[in-house]
């Protein structure tokens, strides 16, 4: 029996874009085939609208019982609907590359077969994984090219709670399985007791040798602003004395500034003698003589989480940005010689907009963009996560060209990121907010088309969920009542519940 068509082709068509109207709803994000002589074309619903051929005629009437008596003199069949696709490719095609002509008007449309949509989203080679299925076609899995995810950068857009935890928690459980090594920046120990590629997960605590930091990350957790001149001039002189020193770098440190009484600015020193000090009380938890290198602290094919959470964000800052420095030069190295760091990794930046801010340096930014700019060539990934993209350094964002992006409540957000994006439209710019929990538009060279996917959910162990706040707080009252025993403090209690 020849296939009924789901609608037709309206005038106005382009090769990009057509509006095609149906009788039956289409379903967005849903893939249709556009057929006519000499083409085939696949397009992907971005729009659709309902409308009744009755009140289209009288449109102009606004007058409340008007139209509900026509709503009750409506016809079977009066509402009709009208979507807007874009063409994504010729099927015929092997490379299912753009047509260079558009469909003619009133060309049929059909639902796109399930066996030309999972060849289109199953894994091409050993080199995918699955990310989901489509939101339109639970039946169709879609599979990501982790080649280009990881050289072409990823970037994970959402509003806190739609679903960027879990899809971080699929992507590199998926990557670990198949011997892939990935590096979560961890800002709240979401990830620290997951069991993330069947529990190949590898706790790195932010401790760090001083010995090993450069002067500017000495300098910001001394507190010492560019703009301090004289502090600056004088803690450079100290930290050259202090390398060549066999004794404890901060102790050297501060040799170093005392030596130079007399020859230096003397408030300068004294306030760098303070930092000094104020450094080792401060960050006593994290500075440690005996840490090796930070480097040496990764496995291969695990997911490698550098615990964050414990640390404020002057620190956080020093600490990735150490690691990211290490984790480039180191890759550099083992292209150029042999040694270094021998295998590729995949970074996952968690609060991306915090390390990466839009108008403010950070030295985590610095390495962030090298990364971006450079890593590609040396097989170091970024993954940037965010739920606040407008604050997120937008040179660092373009480059992420493959992109994940759930719900999107705020419109300046919104825009933010189609700025950033070449292929986001506006039409799929309207449905980021009525997404559901862990839908989201998928973009980018990792995919063969923009689509629209329900993500896969993680059913290991993670953190990132939302706490139980009534159950903790019924429990917490439950154990001071049976805790309880001085009689009189219960009588207090009593009195001033009731007051």
């Amino acid at each position: 029996m020849e296939e009924r068509p789901l609608g037709y082709v309206l005038d106005g068509a382009t090769p990009v874009r057509a509006t095609f109207v149906s009788s039956e709803p289409p379903k967005l994000g849903d893939y249709v085939v556009i057929r006519s002589t000499g083409i085939e074309l696949l397009g992907f619903v971005e729009n659709i609208g309902a409308k009744s051929v009755m009140l289209a005629t009288t449109h102009s009437v606004k007058e409340p019982s008007f139209i509900q008596r026509l709503n009750e003199l409506r016809l079977n069949g009066d509402t009709f609907f009208e979507a807007r696709v874009r063409i994504v490719g010729d099927v015929n095609d092997p490379e299912f590359r753009n047509p260079r002509i558009p469909p003619p008007p009133g060309a049929p449309v059909y639902p796109a077969p399930r066996e030309l949509l999972e060849r289109i989203f199953g894994p091409g080679s050993r080199g995918y994984i699955r990310l989901g299925v489509l939101a339109a076609r639970p039946d169709v899995p879609v599979y990501v090219d982790v080649n280009k995810m990881v050289t072409r950068h990823l970037a994970i857009l959402a509003v806190t709670g739609a679903g960027k935890s879990n899809t971080v928690a699929v992507i590199t459980d998926r990557i670990v399985r198949m011997g892939g090594t990935v590096l979560i920046l961890d800002f709240h120990g979401e990830y620290v007791e997951s069991d993330i590629g069947g529990g190949r997960v590898n706790v790195i605590e932010p401790r760090l040798n001083p010995r090993h930091l450069n002067i500017a990350e000495l300098m910001i957790l001394l507190g010492i602003e560019s703009r301090y001149y004289h502090q600056e001039r004088i803690l450079r002189k100290a930290y050259a004395r202090a390398r060549e020193s066999n004794e404890a770098f901060l102790d050297a440190l501060r040799r170093a500034v005392e030596q130079l009484r007399g020859k230096e600015e003397p408030k300068a020193l004294a306030a760098v003698l303070n930092k000094i000090e104020g450094l080792i009380e401060r960050y006593r938890d994290i500075l440690d003589e005996e840490a090796g290198d930070m480097l040496s602290r990764l496995r291969p094919g695990f997911a490698n989480v550098l615990d964050l959470s414990r640390v404020d964000e002057d620190a956080a800052d020093v600490i990735a940005s150490h690691m990211l420095r290490r984790i480039l030069q180191a890759r550099k190295a083992h292209r150029v010689t042999g040694n270094g760091l021998p295998y590729p990794i995949f970074i996952v930046v968690e609060e991306a907009h915090i390390l990466a801010p839009k108008d403010e340096d950070t030295l985590s930014k610095y390495w962030l963009a090298r990364i971006a700019r450079e890593g590609r060539k040396f097989g170091v990934g970024l993954c940037l996560v965010s739920q606040r993209p407008k604050n997120l350094d937008p040179d660092i964002l373009s480059q992420a060209n493959n992109k994940i992006i759930l719900r999107i409540v705020e419109p300046s957000d919104q825009r933010y990121v189609q700025m950033a994006t070449e292929t986001l439209s506006d039409d799929l710019l309207e449905q980021l907010p009525s997404l559901n929990t862990g839908e989201a538009i998928v973009l980018g060279p990792m995919v063969r088309m923009p689509t629209l996917v329900r993500i896969d959910l993680y059913e290991g162990r993670k953190g990132g969920t939302d706490p139980d706040v009534v159950g903790e707080w019924l429990t917490a009252r439950e154990m001071h009542q049976e805790h309880s025993q001085d009689p009189v403090l219960d009588l207090i209690e009593e009195l001033t519940m009731k007051r």
